[in-house]
């Protein structure tokens, strides 16, 4: 099978395990209450069961996303996540007690640890400029999931029915997806043989000339006696191999240290991740996530005994208005999805931000204390969601494609976890304000808006650093060059410009041209630059 449509089959596995994860939370949300009530729960286990889920996938997402980077795998990990995930489920279904479905969150949680994992594929499998586009496509594919939330009121037995769709993902995993090379790698390896084609082409070439001109004794052996020891051709045009030669025959080479390497490599390795992470711009991606996710979590968890108090809405009726959001919220990430393919990811970070800014301050002046009768309370709750609805798309695909660009592909598994872990920290945080305050709107919608402003004033100081580098292959070039220990070769770094000069030395005479280029050779021995 070829690499694209191992690609395709694989990118569509990864849009399946988002589509249920969607699923799973449509399901969730809904019937938890419910189900805990029959289970004569108190009311802080509803904060306690869906905290639950939030925090093992908080903990897990590093250490699953440490594990792709080290191993360049990310099948077994997804298929040991799934695991997680269909035990937990059936433990929710089983039911016997309050403690036993805390404990079903906690286990299924785990599982979306792999979530780092399959963003760290995503970033390393897809080219920069078309990044935007594919994350843009997952995150729609979760939120279709939860437009099944309507028919899924419907069902019974509806956490065994998601165990088995598990087990199907389980499936669909194992058959259609593959762990797909590093893009840099592919395009490296096309650049190798192109290079390594041209290479031989022009080898042979120039060895049918030398062919032809070559003596049948050369100056070397005129020079040298019968059984003496003769320097080679290429020794002798070139000083300074002769001279490396020279000093390796007197003096040893020195004795490599390996594990003082070894043992520096850990405090290194510590030391660059940290200064990656407190960079000013990756600061502020993470910012964003923590700030935006915190605001989306708390409105949720607002809107239900908003809606109850002063619309009267049932079950029903809130998950109507979930799926109508959800419709919105895909037709966002399908804009995203084409404005990716126009503008930079900065811009379209600013563009959410700007309308997260105008939802805060229609939220606190309108939501908090609604005014008028019941068409304009229904009006002012209608346009409040509808604005904080319309700018997550754009803040959410702007800053998961900025993160994977400032920071290091060889790490992305682990910085992506590390991400995801600040948003399930937001997850977590969210329900609890909010929870708290919802006879406190002021405070609560008051804290949000703040933290949005803060947000603001951090992206308009540091935009002008919201860009991937420029050169990357140089950067890698240069350090590889450095751990070396030696200079970039004449002839790798100009391979074109050498090429040219050979072929207008074809334009001399056969003498003429074997004594240009014999001096040529001495010239770039001794390091001197003869054009």
């Amino acid at each position: 099978m070829d690499y694209r449509r191992k690609k395709k089959l694989t990118f569509f596995t990864i849009g399946l395990i988002f589509l249920l994860s969607g699923v799973e939370y449509a399901v969730i949300l809904p019937t938890i209450w419910r189900y805990l009530q029959t289970l004569e729960a108190a009311p802080y286990f509803l904060g306690l069961a869906l905290s639950a889920f939030s925090l093992t996938g908080l903990l897990t997402g590093p250490l699953f996303g440490y594990w792709s980077d080290k191993t360049r795998t990310t099948k077994k990990i997804i298929l040991f996540a799934n695991v997680f995930e269909m035990i937990g489920n059936f433990m929710y279904f089983m039911g016997y007690s309050k403690w036993l479905l805390l404990s079903s969150r906690l286990v299924a949680g785990i599982g979306t640890g792999a979530g780092s994992s399959i963003f760290g594929l995503l970033t390393r499998s897809t080219a920069p400029e078309d990044r935007a586009t594919a994350f843009a496509a997952v995150m729609a594919c979760r939120q279709a999931g939860l437009l099944i939330e309507v028919v899924m009121l419907f069902f019974h037995l509806l956490q065994l029915f998601m165990c088995l769709l598990w087990t199907l993902i389980q499936l669909a995993v194992i058959f259609m997806y593959w762990d797909l090379p590093p893009l840099e790698k592919e395009k490296a390896k096309d650049r190798l043989r192109g290079q390594s084609k041209g290479e031989e082409d022009e080898q042979g070439l120039v060895e049918e000339d030398n062919d032809e001109e070559k003596p049948l004794m050369g100056s070397q052996e005129i020079g040298g006696s019968y059984g003496s020891v003769v320097a080679s051709n290429t020794a002798m045009s070139d000083p300074s191999a002769t001279s490396n030669a020279t000093l390796n025959h007197i003096s040893p080479p020195l004795s490599p240290e390996p594990p003082e390497t070894h043992e520096s490599s850990s405090p290194s390795k510590t030391s660059s991740i940290s200064r990656e992470f407190l960079r000013e711009e990756v600061v502020v991606l993470l910012a964003a996530q923590f700030i935006t996710l915190f605001n989306q979590t708390a409105l949720e968890t607002m809107v239900t005994p908003m809606t109850q108090k002063y619309f009267g809405y049932g079950e029903l009726e809130n998950s109507v208005m979930y799926c109508l959001c959800g419709v919105e919220v895909i037709a966002g990430f399908l804009f995203v999805r084409w404005l990716s393919q126009r503008v930079t990811e900065r811009v379209i970070l600013a563009i959410g931000l700007t309308i997260c800014n105008i939802s805060g301050v229609w939220c606190l002046i309108f939501l908090a204390n609604p005014l008028g009768g019941f068409p304009w309370q229904l009006t002012e709750f209608v346009i409040g969601v509808f604005l904080q609805v319309l700018g997550l798309p754009f803040v959410a695909v702007a800053q998961v494609s900025l993160f994977s660009k400032v920071t290091s592909e060889k790490t992305q598994g682990f910085s992506q976890g590390v991400r995801r872990s600040v948003g399930g920290l937001a997850t977590i945080l969210g329900p609890l304000w909010a929870g708290g305050l919802t006879d406190n709107m002021y405070i609560m919608m008051g804290v949000m808006m703040g933290l949005l402003a803060l947000l603001t004033i951090m992206l308009a100081f540091s935009y002008d650093r919201m860009l991937a580098p420029a050169v990357e292959e140089q950067v890698d070039d240069s350090d590889n060059c450095e751990k070396v220990g030696t200079r970039p070769h004449w002839g790798s770094l100009q391979p074109r410009r050498q090429s040219q000069k050979l072929g207008e030395l074809g334009s001399f005479s056969p003498v003429t041209s074997r004594r240009l280029s014999d001096a040529m050779a001495r010239g770039r021995g001794l390091g001197l630059k003869l054009y």
